[in-house]
């Protein structure tokens, strides 16, 4: 878990795997690149990674 998102880990761990990493790394790139709160970021990419989730799935 990257340690800018620990305030968020009850977010997180109810997720799959795959859609936490995804979830994590879109965040990141929120908070470095589009100067989202980390708290923006996290919601957000949640809602990302779930979506990019569900088209791998078909």
């Amino acid at each position: 878990m990257d340690s800018m998102f620990e305030d968020f880990k009850t977010d997180l761990d109810s997720l799959n795997p795959l859609v936490r990493k995804k979830a994590l790394e879109i965040a990141k790139q929120l908070v470095l690149k589009k100067n989202y709160t980390e708290k923006e970021a996290i919601t957000k990419a949640i809602i990302k990674a779930e979506e990019w989730f569900y088209d791998l799935e078909g």
